[in-house]
């Protein structure tokens, strides 16, 4: 079971004036599942507007409703083998998402999977949190406990020309459990939990609950 605290937790700080987050990435994808362009570019390079919209598609994913929308899944002994997605995730996350090469990797193993009739976009967020060491009473300290280094990956149709519009899944790699990183487990987001796009666990990240 996920924490609503922890989940809480990180979508706190997911503002223009609390962000630590570091890289954006992404993929357009035409109706017939086409690649149609990709960027990768550093986030505070952003505007003030285009930092608030992303940190809004970002957010949709650890605010949305907790083991309801958002659900904990598990990455087995095989699926975390060389040559699988959860290495590439790895990899990803180690390089902060600067290597194009390792993203167009990644895009290919959504496009070939994803299931849906119109365009869509993916994209891939790269975090580090400096998490704050609580005092025993819960209250918090300023000295750090870990750095909880993390993607944040949503899938989105088009609302128009490049324009993503609300998250239809996705998920935060690695897992936050009990305000650390969990690399056994993947927190996944489905907008529509009774109609899921099944693909993303079971073709694309390969994990179960």
């Amino acid at each position: 079971m996920i924490n609503r605290e922890d989940m809480l937790e990180l979508t706190r700080r997911m503002t223009p004036g609390r962000t630590s987050m570091t890289r954006i990435a992404g993929c357009y994808v035409d109706k017939d599942g086409d690649f149609d362009g990709s960027f990768n570019t550093n986030f505070l390079k952003l505007s003030g507007a285009e930092k608030v919209k992303n940190l809004q598609l970002a957010k949709a994913v650890p605010f949305s409703g907790t083991n309801k929308n958002l659900k904990k899944y598990e990455f087995s002994p095989n699926s975390q083998k060389p040559g699988t997605l959860w290495q590439l995730l790895m990899a990803l996350k180690e390089c902060g998402l600067k290597n194009d090469a390792l993203m167009d990797t990644f895009y290919d193993v959504v496009m070939e999977h994803y299931q849906s009739s119109s365009p869509y976009a993916v994209l891939m967020f790269h975090d580090r949190y400096d998490i704050p060491a609580k005092a025993s009473d819960k209250e918090r300290l300023w000295e750090s406990e870990e750095i909880f280094e993390y993607l944040i990956c949503v899938i989105c149709p088009l609302a128009g020309e490049y324009e993503p519009g609300e998250p239809e899944c996705g998920f935060l790699f690695p897992a936050f459990t009990d305000r650390c990183g969990d690399l056994n487990h993947v927190n996944v987001f489905q907008r529509n939990p009774d109609k899921p796009h099944a693909e993303l666990t079971e073709k694309i990240l390969n994990v179960f609950r």
